[in-house]
């Protein structure tokens, strides 16, 4: 596992670039540090489009090339 740095312009293109590649991918959102538990996380995500989300993390599986050309660019987490 990786943990990069990246602004949330940075980390919404490459939630572009993986959907666009079509790698497995879970998105954190803003919102979901205001939920308790589970259930209530992900009916925040539902409750947004793609493009209302307030990125704040985003994990990425996939094959090590695919991977690293979506996160290319951005530096890893000091």
């Amino acid at each position: 596992m990786l943990v990069y740095a990246a602004s949330g312009q940075a980390l919404s293109d490459a939630h572009g670039r993986a959907l666009a590649c079509g790698l497995d991918i879970a998105v954190y959102i803003e919102d979901m540090f205001k939920t308790g538990h589970d259930a209530d996380n992900r009916a925040a995500v539902r409750a947004v489009t793609a493009g209302e989300m307030t990125l704040v993390g985003l994990a990425v599986y996939g094959p090590k090339n695919a991977v690293d050309k979506i996160f290319k660019g951005i530096p890893l987490h000091p």
